[in-house]
């Protein structure tokens, strides 16, 4: 077979996948085979050609959006008055996660996006050593039900990096430039997703802005002094005898090994985790200066702790529905962080999974089927 006869073929076998994806919706365009359900919409598509992902079901809000959900979130949502419009809807090509770019203070900020602004914000906010590049997988997962944005931390990913010289590397000031990245981006009302340093982040914006947050899902992030075990030892030692000694027992934490465990150590199956986790992460590390910013945010750790009676009086104040979804074999944040929560709020749904830190890695569709449920429940 000639090259060219090869390419013919290769572009045919590439083309039958659309053909017989059109050929469930006469009524659309190419172009309109892509977007959100509501840009679907928007673009003209009739209600009957919008399409999902393989295996949703597309519903109508009461608001009169429409969003595609898992089939075990339909009878409920039908009695909250939703109404499924499409079974099994065919399957919609994969949505792309926008990289996008934001100034705040002089700083660019980083972030992932995806889904419609019209549907309900989810903010997420991820911990250390990674950056948004741990949500990757997710937004996809629920980009036709929501809008989830994920930036960078100042330090993190690929937003700004000055040096411990030029920017107070603290959990106030992420914090702070998180919440001003929330209004730049005009987020009035949003559900926060907290893991590991995500949790005194996302914990302070809660504590500043009570009334814009609309539900709180936990992954592995304190508020509590439960649960800060074995692990923090060390940290603890030179919060209170801040000498070089003491810092350099906590050097590990930027290892290549370290980081490593930190994706693989209590997974179920450590050898299916994907490489580019601690690859990517580690780049980060590596670069020239990160080190001091890595050693400032462990050694300003230690200001969350004063502030978590703070957080729980919010807590028993406002109700956040919380989820909880949280890896019980992680060393780091171990399960006894999780049950606190119970005693402050009264609408908590937990879940323990046998999986480590980075619970995402193990139980993507668990989590996102958790998170699609309990917010199209609560979020009416």
């Amino acid at each position: 077979m000639t090259k060219q006869k090869f390419l013919k073929h290769m572009i045919l076998f590439a083309f039958i996948p659309l053909v017989l994806s059109i050929g469930m919706a006469p009524a659309m365009s190419f172009g309109n085979i892509f977007g959100s359900p509501k840009k679907q919409m928007d673009d003209g598509v009739p209600t009957e050609d919008v399409l999902c992902r393989a295996g949703l079901d597309l519903m109508l809000r009461p608001s009169g959006d429409v969003a595609c959900v898992m089939p075990t979130s339909s009878d409920r949502l039908t009695s909250l008055g939703w109404e499924t419009l499409a079974e099994g809807a065919p399957m919609l090509a994969e949505l792309m996660v926008d990289e996008k770019t934001i100034e705040i203070d002089g700083l660019t900020v980083s972030y992932k996006e995806g889904g419609s602004p019209d549907s309900p914000t989810i903010l997420l906010l991820h911990g250390f050593p990674t950056s948004s590049h741990m949500f990757r997988n997710l937004i996809p997962a629920l980009e036709d039900e929501f809008h989830l944005v994920a930036p960078d931390y100042i330090g993190y990913g690929k937003s700004s990096m000055p040096s411990v010289d030029e920017f107070e590397y603290t959990f106030d000031n992420q914090a702070d430039i998180v919440d001003k990245f929330t209004e730049e981006l005009g987020l009035s009302e949003y559900s926060i997703y907290v893991m590991d340093y995500g949790a005194p982040v996302g914990f302070r914006l809660f504590d500043e802005h009570p009334e814009r947050i609309q539900a709180i899902i936990v992954q592995n992030g304190n508020a509590y002094e439960e649960g800060l075990e074995e692990f923090w030892d060390d940290w603890k030692v030179w919060w209170n005898d801040k000498t070089d000694e003491n810092e350099k027992k906590l050097h590990y934490l930027v290892a290549p090994d370290t980081t490593k465990w930190q994706y693989t150590f209590g997974m179920r199956n450590p050898n299916s985790i994907d490489p580019s986790t601690w690859i990517t992460d580690q780049a980060g590390l590596d670069r020239p200066g990160n080190v001091a910013i890595q050693l400032a945010m462990a050694y300003d750790y230690q200001t969350n702790l004063p502030l978590y009676p703070q957080w729980q009086e919010q807590f028993r104040e406002h109700q956040p529905p919380m989820l909880i979804v949280w890896g019980a074999n992680d060393y780091i944040f171990p399960e006894a962080g999780a049950h606190p929560y119970e005693r402050d709020l009264d609408d908590v749904e937990k879940h323990i999974l046998d999986t480590g830190h980075f619970a995402l890695e193990n139980d993507l569709d668990f989590i996102a089927e958790k998170i699609s449920n309990f917010l199209n429940s609560r979020l009416q």
